[in-house]
Parts: structure tokens; sequence; C-alpha cells
């Protein structure tokens, strides 16, 4: 059933080869390449190794067991070869589920964007209240966030935050969180006591090196300017501010957050990357799945996916209708309850596409 996956041992081994020698190591393109892609197949090659050995060892066991005529030790050679079987059983299962189609985006960092959406201020804080959700999220997980680019707004709120997290699976937590979120709560600044909507939106993209997505300068229009709004005395009396143009796509990308404007070009530059990579990737998705139902994995961000009733005390997924009265403890980062049911989701909707 798993022969294809030797040739997945075969090429995990020959890049642990080909990562030793001078040509590579002299090469940190190459070097990036060939690491992301025996980390890409590494669980993968592994398990299928420990797969064919426990196989064979099971092969000799079997065979000291028609030997074997001493009572006790058949029966300590027959317990062998029940825990073997089982082992296997276990390495086939895992093979299985490793082998359903797989986004290859999972193990990547990512850059996570945040917009307020209707609601005016109370939207802005709205956006905050997430940016902070992901944060504890982020630090449940032992990942690393960085602010990339920020427009505060005087009273806490965003119209917009991007930052970068950094973590092992990072990506194939995070990617649920796309879409529309929707916030129900009576606004501080309300006097009447009613009950408001805001949304935000969240873009969660994964993070690209410049060999994967190739930007010519002739495609690029660059403009610098005095950066405004919040920050140290350094950063508003430059022209620290970036803002970059892609003329093919017309995506527009600003960082002014940090001092200097190479620091502020290098970041607007990878959020640009990311952008033209997700923009190709949905448009494949698009072209691939435009009849999919599923909001579970899709690319539908215009879509509500969540809602947070503060009156009730509720958080609610649309995509898999699964509520839970605890609003605060979802909003100090504990998402885990409904991540892993969405995974739960698109894992068995995998299977379903596994050879038997």
């Amino acid at each position: 059933m798993f022969e294809n996956v030797a040739d997945v041992l075969r090429r995990y081994e020959e890049l642990a080869l080909l990562l030793g020698t001078s040509k590579v190591t002299s090469d940190p393109g190459l070097i990036r390449k060939y690491s992301r892609e025996q980390a890409d197949i590494e669980e993968l090659a592994l398990t299928y190794r420990d797969y064919l050995s426990a196989r064979k060892e099971l092969a000799s066991v079997t065979e000291m067991l028609v030997e074997e005529q001493d009572p006790e030790l058949r029966q300590l050679v027959e317990e062998e070869r029940r825990q073997l079987e089982e082992n296997i059983t276990q390495y086939a299962n895992k093979l299985t589920e490793m082998l359903a189609p797989q986004d290859p985006r999972d193990k990547r960092n990512v850059i996570v964007e945040i917009r307020a959406g209707t609601g005016g201020e109370e939207a802005a804080l709205f956006a905050a209240d997430l940016y902070h959700m992901y944060l504890q999220y982020a630090s449940n997980h032992n990942w690393r966030c960085e602010v990339m680019s920020s427009n505060e707004t005087g009273i806490g709120g965003y119209k917009e935050i991007i930052f970068e997290v950094k973590g092992k699976g990072a990506f194939s937590k995070l990617k649920y969180e796309s879409g529309v979120h929707r916030v129900q709560r009576v606004p501080s600044t309300e006097t009447s006591g009613r009950i408001h909507t805001s949304t935000a939106s969240v873009v969660v993209m994964p993070e690209v090196d410049e060999v994967e997505v190739d930007i010519k300068d002739s495609d690029l229009r660059i403009d610098v300017y005095r950066a405004a709004g919040h920050g140290g005395q350094g950063v508003n009396t430059t022209d620290s501010a970036v803002r970059i143009t892609h003329l093919p796509t017309g995506i527009v990308v600003q960082c002014q957050d940090e001092r200097s404007q190479l620091q502020n070009k290098a970041r607007a530059l990878s959020i640009l990357r990311a952008r033209i990579y997700d923009l190709e990737y949905q448009r494949k998705v698009s072209e691939l799945e435009s009849m999919r139902h599923s909001q579970v994995g899709s690319s539908e961000r215009a879509e509500k996916i969540r809602t947070y009733n503060f009156p009730q005390n509720r958080v609610t997924d649309h995509r898999i209708n699964m509520s839970i009265h605890r609003l605060e403890d979802v909003l100090a980062g504990n998402l885990d309850q409904f991540i892993d049911q969405l995974a739960e989701v698109e894992q068995a909707k995998r299977l379903q596409t596994v050879p038997a």
C-alpha cells in the first residue's frame, strides 16, 4: 500500500547528503530550499522507515516462533510479535493520514492582517481584541510574534495591524482564522446601553522567501515619506516610511513603524511577497474548487466565520455550528477547542480522497 513512499524516503536520504556538500553549504538559497524540502517530508520519510523496520523485525520474530520449542520462550516471542503487529498498525494508520492531500503551507510561519470593518471606533477596538487574542494564543504555543505594520486609533484600537507569527505549525493552526469576525456588545461609548454589531476581517498568509516569489524591481513603485501617528522622534521627523506598489497586481503595502527606511522597506517587501503568493494560491483554489460547498479550510474570507456575543457570554463558529459559553476564555487565547474541531473536519475530508 505504501510502496510509493519509498521514493520519499530515498529523497529524504538524498537531501541529507546534499546538505552536507560544499556546493550547498556555500549557497544560502540552496540551503533554505533543500532544508525546507527535507523538513516537509521528514515525518513521512521517518515514519515509513520505522514501518519498514517493524515489518522486517516481525518477519524475523515470526520465523523464530516457528522454530522455538521452549514454551516460556515461545510466550515471550509471541508477546513481542503482538507488540510489533500493534506498532505496524499504528505506523500504517499514521502513514494513511499523512498520505491524505496536505496543505503545503502548513509548516510555514505566518503573516496575519487584522482590519477593522463596519462599526467605526468599536470595530477598531474589536480588531485590537482579536490581536491580543492571537498574541496570547501564540504564547500558549511558544510562538514568537512581531508587529510589522500598524495603524492605531486614539483610544487603543487598530484600523489595521499586521504581524508575523514564527513557530512550528503556526500556519496549520491559524489558517482557520481567515474570515470575518463579528462582535455583539454594548460599546463603552454607548450611553443608552444599546448592543452594537461590529466586524473585523482577518487574513492569514504563509510567510514566503525571495526564492519562491520573484519580484522584479521594474514592477515596483517605491515612495518614501515622513511617518505619522505614534512613534519616537526619529520615526516622525525623517522620511523613514515606505509605500510599495506592485504594478502588475495593484497591491499596495506601506510600513512606517521602524526608524530605518531600510527596515521598513524589508518588512513591506516581506508582506508584499506573502500577498502575491496568497493571491496566486487563492486563484488556483478558486479554479480547482469553484463549486466547493464546505467553508472549512476554504478561502471564503468574505464569509462570517465567528461571532463573539458579549451579552450571552457566547462564541459561535458558524462553519461547524459550535458554540462555547466562555467568551472571556476564548479572548484570552484559548482557541484550540475551535481550531482542533475545524482541523478534524478538514482531516476527515482529506482522508476520503485516500485510495483504500
